[in-house]
């Protein structure tokens, strides 16, 4: 699939942008960013030079993707959410040798206008509410708002409020999907990638009695 570039967007020379890939009014890719296949950069949108961007990514208008943040497969960015990387930046102080990394993992959502001050991870499908200020990780499944961010629940894949405590144990069903979802030791994770582990260890797991070759019947 092609890629597309709006006439008035630029895309510097040394980009590297995959197939399906679609840059629209105004945006700005510098020379170092790597983007995967079948994103959508909106109106304004602006990605640095020391920039990771995975498949499927879609950033609405008006963010700007600063060095040093990645973001994986199907994250989504909110419109006019913000990136930093400098902790405490000052005009007459150059620290660009002190940028701290962002990842935001794959399939999370960050919410229009939210801030993510830099040095942070925001774990798999988590979601960022609309407005909040992020300033320290973000566990995978967790729903956050607020000023500071604090977790307020937890989402399925679909971003969808599950029934769960916040700490301890407890098991819900996502009301889109039906997946079912455990938390354990105060982590979410869907029950399929639970039972993935023990389904590999039976398997592994050593045989009683003889082996016996097909053709000993």
């Amino acid at each position: 699939m092609a890629i597309v570039i709006h006439s008035s967007a630029i895309v510097d020379h040394g980009a590297v942008l995959g197939d399906g890939t679609r840059v629209w009014h105004f945006a700005h890719v510098c020379s170092g960013a790597r983007i995967g296949a079948d994103c959508s950069l909106g109106q304004n949108v602006y990605v640095g030079n020391d920039v990771v961007i995975g498949h499927r990514v879609k950033v609405q208008n008006n963010v700007s993707i600063y060095d040093a943040v990645t973001l994986e497969d199907d994250v989504f960015c909110g419109p006019s959410m913000v990136f930093t990387n400098v902790y405490n930046p000052r005009a007459a102080v150059v620290r660009k040798h002190e940028y701290r990394p962002t990842l935001v993992a794959r399939g999370a959502t960050i919410g229009a206008n939210a801030t993510i001050v830099c040095g942070v991870t925001i774990g798999e499908f988590a979601f960022v509410g609309a407005g909040a200020v992020v300033n320290r990780d973000v566990a995978p499944f967790a729903l956050v708002a607020g000023v500071p961010a604090r977790q307020i629940g937890w989402v399925s894949r679909s971003g969808e409020r599950l029934v769960l405590p916040l700490t301890g144990a407890g098991e819900a069903r996502c009301p889109a999907t039906g997946e079912v979802y455990v938390l354990r030791n105060d982590a979410c994770m869907s029950a399929s990638a639970l039972a993935g582990p023990l389904t590999q260890a039976r398997t592994n797991a050593p045989q009683n009695g003889p082996a016996v070759s097909p053709e000993q019947g």
